[in-house]
C-alpha cells in the first residue's frame, strides 16, 4: 500500500490506541471479536477514530460526504425532511453531523421552505466534531444556530425527522467466516511482533443462529468470508420504543441481502480508509484509519418491521434526490456556463450517477404514524428488492 506517513503526532496517539487494545485482548484471553476491535478502534475516549482529534472529512481528511460536495445534497434532503416534521414535529434529530454542513444546509433549506425546526439536535460521540459543527454552524447559518443543540444520548421520546447520513457503515460489525461446512468468527489476536492478526474461533450459538439465515455461500473448497452486522438492528429496533410520530432517513453504501451475500463477494465489503485512499488493513495504524462494512439493507427493514415501525420506503440516492427536486434546485444556480454551475453540476453528477454515489447508495426510511406517502419514494421504490 502506497500510504501517506502519518505525523509522529498522530503516529503517537495510534501507539496510545495499540497499547489500549493489547490490553483489553490479553485481559480477554489473547482474543477478541472484530466487532470489539472496531469498536474500540473507531470509539474509544480520546484515542478512536470517532472520538480523537483526527481530521476526518473534507480534502484534508481521509472520505469526502455527500454533504460537503455540494449543498443542493441538502437542500434537496430537505425537501423530504420538510415533508415528515409537517406530518409530526417541527423537530430534527442528526445523528452524527460530521462537519456540521448538512445541519447548516437543512436549517437554511427548511427556514426557506417557511419550516424552520424548533428543535436541531445532533448526537456526535466526538468532541472534536462537536466544535468543528458549531463553527460551521455559527458560520454559515448565524440566525438558526442558536436552534441546534448537542445530546450525549438519543431521547426517551421523539417526534419528527431523524437523519442519518453514513452512520451504520460505521457501526461494528462480526466477521464470519463459512469453511469446510461450519462457520467460524473471525477475530483478533496479537502477534508476535506486538501487532495485531487475524485468528479463527468457532462462532457462538448466537452467530451461528443469526447467520442461518443469511443464505451466504458454503464453499466446497476454501472459504467464504463477510460481515454480520447486529450493531445496526438492534439501534433500529431501539428507536420502535422512542419513536412517537415521525420517520428516520437512513442514507448508507450497501445492498439487500440478497445482493450482499453474492458468491462473487467471497472477501466480504470491509473497508478502511486513511487520506482519501481505500485499503482493506484494518490493524494499520489504528485510531487513524476509519473502518468500514457495507450495510444490509434487509436486515435493517426487518429489524423495523419486527419492533413494529413501518418502512416507508427504499431506493437508490439517486432515485430519492431526483424525486426531492435535486435538478431543479440546480436549475436555480441560473447560467450553465458560469464556474458555479459547472462545480454544482458536476457535484449532482457526482451524488447520482450509477458508476459514483447514485447506485452504490441506498436511502431506506423507517417510521411511525405517517399517512402520506413519502417525496422521496414516488419514483423507483425498491422495497420489493428487500
Amino acid at each position: 500500500m502506497n500510504l501517506p506517513q502519518p505525523s509522529d503526532e498522530a503516529l503517537a496517539q495510534s501507539d496510545a490506541l495499540v497499547a489500549h487494545l493489547r490490553t483489553s485482548i490479553t485481559e480477554a484471553g489473547g482474543w477478541i471479536s472484530f466487532a470489539d476491535y472496531m469498536h474500540q478502534a473507531l470509539y474509544t475516549p480520546g484515542l478512536g477514530y470517532y472520538s480523537g482529534g483526527a481530521h476526518k472529512f473534507g480534502p484534508a481528511g481521509d472520505f469526502i460526504t455527500s454533504p460537503e460536495l455540494t449543498p443542493l445534497f441538502g437542500q434537496a434532503l430537505a425537501q423530504q425532511v420538510a415533508e415528515i416534521t409537517a406530518q409530526s414535529s417541527p423537530h430534527v434529530l442528526e445523528v452524527g453531523a460530521g462537519t456540521g454542513h448538512l445541519a447548516a444546509d437543512l436549517l437554511l433549506a427548511l427556514d426557506r421552505l417557511g419550516c424552520a425546526p424548533e428543535h436541531y439536535s445532533i448526537l456526535e460521540v466526538s468532541g472534536e466534531l462537536r466544535g468543528r459543527q458549531a463553527d460551521t454552524l455559527r458560520e454559515r447559518a448565524p440566525a438558526l444556530a442558536g436552534r441546534v443543540r448537542w445530546i450525549d444520548a438519543l431521547p426517551e421520546h421523539f417526534s419528527g425527522a431523524v437523519v442519518a447520513n453514513e452512520v451504520l457503515d460505521v457501526m461494528p460489525v462480526h466477521v464470519l467466516v463459512w469453511r469446510d461446512g461450519a462457520v467460524f468468527e473471525r477475530g483478533v489476536a496479537i502477534k508476535a511482533s506486538g501487532g495485531f492478526a487475524w485468528a479463527d474461533s468457532p462462532a457462538s450459538e448466537h452467530l451461528r443462529v443469526a447467520s442461518e439465515g443469511l443464505d451466504a455461500p458454503t464453499p466446497a473448497e476454501g472459504e467464504y468470508v463477510s460481515e454480520l452486522n447486529l450493531a445496526g438492528p438492534a439501534w433500529v429496533a431501539d428507536w420502535s420504543a422512542r419513536l412517537d410520530t415521525g420517520a428516520l432517513l437512513l442514507i448508507d453504501y450497501g445492498y439487500p441481502r440478497a445482493e450482499y451475500y453474492l458468491p462473487s463477494r467471497s472477501n466480504g465489503t470491509l473497508l478502511c480508509y486513511y487520506r482519501h485512499h481505500a485499503h482493506g488493513d484494518p490493524f494499520l495504524w489504528p485510531g487513524l484509519n476509519d473502518i468500514t462494512a457495507f450495510v444490509d439493507f434487509t436486515a435493517i427493514a426487518e429489524a423495523a418491521f419486527e419492533t413494529g415501525l413501518s418502512i416507508y420506503g427504499y431506493t437508490s440516492q439517486a432515485s430519492f434526490l431526483y424525486n426531492c427536486g435535486v435538478l431543479e434546485l440546480l436549475a436555480e444556480r441560473g447560467d450553465q456556463t458560469k464556474p458555479d454551475y459547472i462545480r454544482a453540476a458536476r457535484a449532482v453528477q457526482r451524488l447520482t450517477a450509477p458508476h459514483e454515489m447514485g447506485e452504490l447508495f441506498k436511502v431506506l426510511a423507517i417510521g411511525k404514524g405517517l399517512a402520506e406517502p413519502l417525496l422521496g419514494f414516488r419514483h423507483g421504490d425498491r422495497l420489493h428488492g428487500l
